[in-house]
Order: structure tokens, then sequence, then C-alpha cells
């Protein structure tokens, strides 16, 4: 499966298409990295260097591909972190190519913008582009609770409002919705993620491991997109995505650095140890 993944890219660290690429490829899918910004590494820092890319510079590295006649090759578009407010169009015009191209093609947006821990950290551009323009694109959604809450205006601190939330969601467009962390109503050592294709709703619940590394999100984006597209099996590519993002947090974890360690863990994308079972809701 090939997988046109338009996202942020970093030098060092591991965000945007440099937390995405190299676990899908592990997962033995091809990707096709397309950067929206090249900065020396993620913004969580504070100080960065590096530019973001015009969209007219992605829409001419689309162009090219057209013109190799690649677009017909894709099988899903994954988009993450935008950079330029002006992404967003070149974006939803590309899914609309590889979809004349390949009707079979499947769009999934990560519709990055912040979380309850850190607030809004992308331009203010951005959510409003996201919920009006990107989204209503996509057949599948993977936000954070924070990011479900703003893209359906709606309350999300619990599962029942968190699965109504989901179903506004479902009303714009995306029929396919992956909530990447959803809190556990009676235990808060535990974390739980959320996937609703149609109307399959599957929940699987894991230790919460407190620690905050940037490119978590991407990671399990991306990973879940591949294992469901390849799949089609909402409750399998939840299972798995959940396994090896936990692999990949205990991992980083222990090793004691800042950011994800994709390299040391990459056999748990490859085999995920699968150790937990989600719960059809």
């Amino acid at each position: 499966m090939s997988i046109l993944s338009i996202q942020s890219h970093v030098v060092y660290g591991h965000v945007g298409n440099s937390a995405a690429v190299f676990p899908l490829q592990r997962a033995g899918h091809e990707v096709w990295p397309l950067h929206t910004v090249t900065f020396s590494n993620h913004t969580g820092y504070g100080d960065w260097g590096g530019p973001a890319i015009p969209a007219a510079d992605v829409r001419d590295m689309v162009d090219g591909l057209s013109r190799r006649g690649a677009l017909a090759e894709v099988d899903a578009i994954l988009s993450g972190y935008q950079g330029g407010s002006d992404i967003a169009e070149v974006i939803v015009e590309t899914v609309r190519r590889v979809k004349e191209e390949n009707p079979q093609a499947v769009y999934a947006c990560d519709p990055v913008m912040g979380s309850s821990e850190t607030g809004c950290f992308v331009s203010e551009q951005i959510p409003p582009l996201l919920r009006d323009l990107v989204v209503p694109a996509a057949d599948i959604i993977t936000p954070n609770q924070f990011e479900l809450g703003y893209l359906t205006d709606k309350p999300v601190e619990t599962l029942e409002q968190t699965l109504d939330a989901v179903r506004a969601a479902q009303e714009i467009g995306p029929q396919t919705v992956l909530v990447t962390s959803v809190k556990h109503p009676e235990d808060a050592g535990k974390i739980q993620m959320l996937a609703v294709n149609g109307d399959e709703k599957y929940l699987v619940t894991t230790p919460f491991i407190d620690t905050h590394r940037n490119g978590t999100g991407d990671v399990t984006a991306a990973l879940f997109t591949g294992h469901f597209v390849d799949t089609g099996d909402v409750k399998a590519a939840l299972e798995r995505t959940a396994s090896s993002v936990f692999s990949l947090l205990e991992t980083t974890e222990a090793s004691g650095y800042r950011e994800l360690q994709l390299v040391a863990a990459q056999e748990y994308f490859a085999q995920p140890r699968m150790q937990f079972t989600a719960e059809k809701l």
C-alpha cells in the first residue's frame, strides 16, 4: 500500500513526517513524504530554524507526482501539521486529484491544532480551515479530545459526550474517527482510545504513562491509518495501534530522552505485542 503523507519535517527528533514515515515503513507500507515545513526541531522547544514550505511549492511537487502518473498509485493520503494556513487548500485539492485517479483512495486527516495541556499551538487561522474545509473532505480523522471538541463545538469531558461529539464529526463528513486520548472516568492511571467506523464503536484501555512526548499523536494517526486502510478492520487497527504506541512510550520513558525513540522501538511497529483488547460499545 502506498501512502502520500503531507506533514511537517524536522531534522532533530520525531514529529510530523519524521514521526510517521518510519513506523509506517516498518509496518510494511510504502510512504511518500511531502513536507509542509522543514524545521531544525519541533516548535515545543520554543526556538527553531528553517522554513515553512510555500503552498505553491507543495502544489508544484504534487504536479511533479502527477506527471509521473504516481497519483493513481496512491492508496491513502495522510495529512498532519500544516505549517502555513495556505496549505489547507493544497491538501484538499490533492485529495481531489488523487481520488480522480484512484476513486478507492482514502484521505486521513490528523487535525493538529493543540491539546488540553498545551492549548492551541498553531496559527489562529488554521483551526477554522481544518473544521470548515479540510475535515469535510476526509474519510478518517484522528483528533484528540481537545481537537474533537473544537471541530464539533461540543463538550468532551465524559465518554458519552465524546461519543456524541464523534457523531457530530461524522455529520461533517468523515465516517471513521479515532479519538487518540480519552480520559478514563474511574482511574487516572489509565487512558483510552476510541475508534468509530460508521456505527461500529470500540474502546481500548491502556496504562497511562505520565509523560508528554511531541510526535506521539503523529505516530498514532499514521499507524491507525495504515492498519485500517490495509485491513478495513477498525477493531484490529485500534488494537495494533494502541499496542505499538504503548510500547513506543515505554521504550522512550525508559531511555530518559525527550524525543521519541522510534529506532529503539521499531520492532513493535513491525510486530506489535498485542497486549490490549478493544471493547465493543
